[in-house]
């Protein structure tokens, strides 16, 4: 056998094992083909300090409807969406209504300025190393994750929401 034909039968067999292992990968893992996590498939667990300097997990929010939003100062949609994550996370709180804001690595001073300046009180958590945001196969920001009771994923919504889509879903998720 040739050089040329070995070296045309390794890329195949190459091509096989990587296209295989993306798609067993994304399928333990609840993927779709984009990377994203798949509707019905759990969420990554992370640990992940807040603004005070505490560490969170999402086992500690387990059985409550959760929605999970990654944002950044510098992303102009993640900024409208804020006092709007606010305003449903007071309405909905007594409820059982949990919010995460998972800030995209940005430093201390930033995030700790804009937090007091919006008025915001629902827990912002910093993912300093970007771990937790690839684990979440995140492409666009802001994507936001509505996670059931049950631990399971109800939908994601890359790009910015108005409160009248964040509030329709929570109401979804309480119903559940």
């Amino acid at each position: 056998m040739g050089k040329s034909k070995k070296t045309v039968q390794i890329i195949i067999l190459l091509a096989v094992f990587i296209i295989g292992g993306y798609a067993i990968s994304t399928t333990l893992f609840g993927k779709d083909e984009k990377g994203l996590l798949k509707v019905g498939s759990k969420p990554p667990e992370f640990k992940l300090a807040d603004t005070a300097g505490q560490v969170k997990g999402l086992s500690d929010y387990a059985g409550k409807p959760i929605v999970i939003n990654f944002w950044g100062t510098f992303c102009e949609p993640c900024v409208r969406e804020m006092p709007e994550f606010q305003r449903q996370y007071e309405k909905w709180t007594d409820r059982g209504l949990v919010i995460l804001a998972i800030n995209l690595s940005e430093d201390t001073l930033t995030v700790n300025n804009f937090v007091k300046q919006m008025d915001l009180t629902y827990p912002i958590l910093r993912d300093v190393n970007r771990k937790v945001e690839r684990s979440y196969g995140l492409r666009q920001y802001p994507t936001t994750f509505f996670v059931k009771p049950d631990g399971t994923l109800m939908e994601v919504v890359v790009g910015g929401m108005l409160e009248e889509d964040i509030n329709e879903r929570v109401e979804r998720l309480l119903k559940l």
